[in-house]
């Protein structure tokens, strides 16, 4: 039967609660300090603004008390709820801090912050325009002109018995003209080729800020690694001193000899460098995960338990990878784009044999009326060309961009093989990976159980102190192992996501 209360003793004695427990007990003690805390500031604020403020009084008016209910005028009640809310933001702000950052948040901050997303933009924006660029070929070009001219003389003439002016002292003329291609086939297939490359720009961009992502994700999990290899060097120092205060004392009671103590020291120093060599480590691996994310990551980093167990799931079927992969990898898309594009660049040079057909009108304004006396005049036009020979230029053009296509389409075929290539590796090392967990956590429940037994067996003068340190530096190698081996199973499925087209928290590239 269970016992109704299950951390005491039936005689009345507390018996000491499980690990996790004490750990979820801690965090609510904590939660409820900061929630007392606030109240009770909240109650501070209101109590010092009922001191200072008379009861009924209304800052709306000068001299007229307004009346409310509990001595609160409205205007007070909106400050101390603003107040409350201040205080409510600042312990959720208290709360995310002590959570520390997410996966999900350094990739997000990546993102917005470092300067290679931001770069890429731009690069496809500058392709954006280019196409603009293009399609202007099909709108017309409006030209306005105004024209003034101070002469030094006026000229006259008199024709049919009247005096005209055909220079005035003070000349004024305005011309507009009118430009407009209506049929120009060059233009269809260049069209095309910019439309390519601006979308061939845009993959290449989502694609470098993919790739950000990952380095943003695999940069979270080294900082993560670290910490865990300092966390077990912490720990094989603390043994390590516990096992020198041992063999003083033993020493000091003649059971073992001075070389029990020698031995102990050593293992004690030789604990404090590796604890050196893996705090300087943990401090390298934050600021280039601060230098990634722009910002300084001084906070506890969460544990990214979602990621570590899909890492321990099946991958899949190669093939059926590889497949989702040519549909999703941005870069490949890219390439195909570029392909085209110069495919589109090596037709132009066929449509030149067509002819071209111009529209031109003109209007022209001027206070200088000469002989025929009018003002205004314009004329409109229709102008066909025909380049009948270029001297073999075309030619040589489109064997030129014809060959570029040609590299183009291996380039991509190329691709196409490294994606296989990738995805299969990653398919590889994650196989790999796993059956290296599996046996890594294998060994640090081995090193631990041997640990435990050398100390024990130490106390009882059946080992010697060399045993003892052989001991604790197999357990602090397991477990070194062991991070290592978690968070290279972490790295490799981000490998196998980045082969096959996927971001690193979950999101699809979609070409």
């Amino acid at each position: 039967m269970e016992h109704p209360h299950p951390h005491k003793s039936p005689y009345g004695n507390s018996l000491p609660r499980p690990e996790s427990e004490r750990e979820g007990f801690g965090q609510g003690l904590r939660r409820r300090r900061i929630f007392l805390i606030d109240a009770a500031t909240e109650r501070n604020a209101a109590h010092s603004l009922r001191s200072h403020l008379k009861p009924g009084w209304d800052f709306r008016t000068d001299s007229k008390p307004h009346p409310a209910r509990n001595g609160l005028t409205p205007r007070r009640q909106r400050l101390l709820a603003w107040m409350a809310l201040a205080l409510s933001v600042s312990a959720s702000a208290a709360c995310a801090q002590e959570r520390g950052l997410s996966l999900e948040s350094a990739v997000r901050l990546a993102l917005e912050r470092n300067e290679r997303a931001r770069i890429a933009e731009a690069h496809a924006a500058a392709a954006g325009a280019r196409a603009s660029s293009v399609r202007t070929f099909f709108l017309p070009d409006l030209t306005l002109i105004g024209n003034y001219t101070r002469r030094a003389y006026q000229t006259l003439q008199t024709v049919r018995g009247e005096t005209a002016v055909f220079q005035h002292y003070n000349a004024l003329s305005s011309t507009a003209t009118v430009t407009m291609d209506l049929f120009d086939a060059r233009l269809f297939p260049l069209y095309r080729q910019v439309t390519q490359e601006r979308e061939a720009a845009r993959l290449t961009a989502s694609n470098d800020k993919r790739l950000l992502a990952f380095d943003a994700a695999e940069a979270y999990l080294t900082a993560l690694s670290t910490e865990q290899v300092f966390e077990a060097a912490q720990r094989r120092l603390d043994f390590a001193r516990a096992s020198l205060k041992d063999a003083r004392a033993r020493f000091e009671a003649q059971i073992v000899s001075s070389n029990d103590v020698t031995r102990a020291e050593l293992e004690l120093a030789t604990a404090e460098r590796e604890g050196t060599g893996a705090q300087g480590d943990v401090k390298t691996t934050r600021l280039s995960l601060g230098y990634l994310l722009d910002t300084d990551v001084d906070g506890p980093l969460q544990t990214p338990a979602a990621l570590l167990q899909a890492a321990t799931e099946a991958p899949g079927i190669a093939d059926d990878l590889i497949a989702q992969a040519q549909k999703q990898r941005p870069d490949v898309a890219a390439s195909r784009r570029r392909a085209e594009a110069l495919r589109a660049s090596a037709r132009e040079p066929l449509f030149r044999m067509f002819p071209t057909l111009t529209l031109a009108g003109l209007y022209r304004n001027t206070n200088e009326t000469g002989v025929t006396g009018h003002r205004h005049d314009g004329n409109a036009s229709l102008a066909l060309g025909w380049n009948l020979f270029d001297g073999g230029r075309g030619r040589a053009e489109r064997a030129e961009r014809l060959a570029l296509a040609r590299a183009a389409d291996l380039d991509l075929q190329a691709s196409e093989r490294r994606l296989a290539l990738e995805v299969r590796s990653a398919l590889v090392a994650l196989s790999n990976r796993q059956a290296v967990i599996r046996q890594a956590s294998v060994a640090v429940e081995v090193a631990q159980k041997n640990a435990r037994q050398t100390a024990e067996l130490y106390r009882q003068g059946l080992v010697n102190a060399l045993q003892v340190a052989d001991a604790n530096v197999g357990l602090f190698e397991a477990e070194v192992a062991l991070a290592s081996a978690r968070y290279g199973l972490a790295l490799a499925y981000l490998d196998l996501r980045a082969a096959t087209g996927l971001g690193p928290i979950g999101e699809e590239s979609t070409p």
